[in-house]
């Protein structure tokens, strides 16, 4: 097994328990590897700091599997895909979870979300692909499902020197899948749904919704297919408008209010969210509870500064279409934007909205997702619930 030493002053990283190692990193290799090999990394004093898969082309040059001196085999595999599992059957309703959730689960770029009785694989990078179909035969030993659906139409697999790609891997079953979040049915598009057709991350902040909407008029934006909507019909409010950019997901949000008879008090609408809230305030239309659940404003550094301004200026119309006494349930999921940050700008809009908020809550991702501490870039998910008054 090739070998790999760290430059002097750089092992601190790897022996807090980040599983991530730079190009910038590395001093020098000994020993001969092809891309995504398993290597073993040696602080410059020639200590054993760990093992895992290399690829020279990413910037992430190597990841780590396991800082034992352990082999790297089917038993391996099997053992933490197992763990991942049973961690899930603790704390989560396995009927729709994350099922693996990468470095938390110490299986590094691997991704598996389970919807019903699909589960949909997302490899990410050189070093774990390679492992791709030993994990569908895995998971079909582990959970049992009835297919699994690859999803690795995602840009980042290009900085690893990997194709996009999608389609089945085991199975042959509707792409449209059946689920259930919180008592709640909804239609998943494994196919074409972004990232792996549905954001399992929200499913306790959906639920925690439940005090802030009953009897109230909701506003849910950037809304995707009704998630959130949904829920405050289902937790009682009276009326419910959901409204998002994109007509495919407008289309799914519709499906599933009829799929739950919840069509009578909770619709949709084609439309720009930062649009439409000028458009409220201007008509003087008002809310008593709106949700913002935005896409990521920014996936890198350099694009803070930008995303900064649109979450502050989503925050403050929000802000003043809310009744007095009303709630908003803002969220971001911009690793870039951390959580100081991020009450920062809600802080700041609400100075500028001339409104006085109180923090009712905090909340991050569900349990499914869980927070490597070693690793800051797990803990990435937002919720506040404030009152406005």
């Amino acid at each position: 097994m090739a070998k790999a030493y760290l430059v002097k002053g750089k092992e601190s990283r790897v022996e807090s328990g980040h599983p991530w190692i730079y190009r910038s990193d590395i001093e020098r290799t000994e020993g001969s590897f092809e891309p995504g090999d398993i290597v073993d990394v040696y602080s410059s004093k020639n200590r054993f700091l760990g093992r895992g898969y290399m690829n020279p082309r990413s910037q992430i040059t190597i990841r780590i599997l396991t800082t034992e001196d352990e082999e790297i085999n089917d038993d391996f595999w099997f053992g933490r895909i197992k763990a991942a599992w049973e961690y899930r059957k603790r704390v989560a309703d396995v009927n729709s979870c994350r099922v693996i959730f990468a470095e938390s689960d110490f299986l590094p770029a691997l991704i598996v979300d389970k919807f019903g009785d699909i589960l949909v694989m997302q490899t990410l990078s050189l070093g774990i692909d390679r492992y791709k179909y030993k994990f569908v035969e895995m998971l079909n030993e582990i959970i049992k499902p009835a297919g699994i659906y690859e999803r690795n139409d995602v840009s980042v697999r290009n900085l690893e020197g990997l194709e996009m790609q999608k389609g089945y891997l085991y199975g042959n079953f509707d792409t449209k899948v059946l689920m259930v979040e919180n008592g709640i049915k909804f239609e998943v598009d494994v196919e074409n749904g972004q990232k792996t057709g549905y954001f399992l991350d929200q499913k306790e902040n959906r639920a925690a919704i439940r005090p802030f909407v009953k009897d109230a008029k909701v506003l849910d934006c950037f809304c995707h297919t009704g998630a959130f909507a949904l829920h405050a019909a289902h937790y009682g409010a009276k009326d419910v408008l959901g409204i998002d950019i994109s007509e495919h997901a407008v289309q799914f949000a519709s499906e599933n209010a009829a799929l739950n008879g919840l069509q009578g008090n909770c619709r949709f609408q084609t439309a720009n969210t930062f649009d439409m809230l000028r458009e409220y305030y201007d008509r003087g239309e008002r809310f008593d509870t709106i949700i913002l659940d935005p896409p990521a404003f920014t996936k890198s550094k350099n694009a803070v500064e930008g995303a900064v301004r649109g979450y502050k200026e989503i925050n403050l119309r929000a802000m003043k279409i809310i009744n007095s006494g009303g709630f908003l349930i803002t969220c971001s999921c911009s690793y870039h934007v951390d959580p100081e940050m991020f009450m920062d700008v809600v802080h700041s809009a609400a100075i500028d909205a001339k409104r006085k908020v109180r923090l009712v809550e905090y909340r991050s991702q569900a349990k499914d997702h869980p927070i490597l501490l070693a690793s800051p870039e797990t803990e990435y998910l937002k919720c506040a619930i404030l009152q406005i008054v």
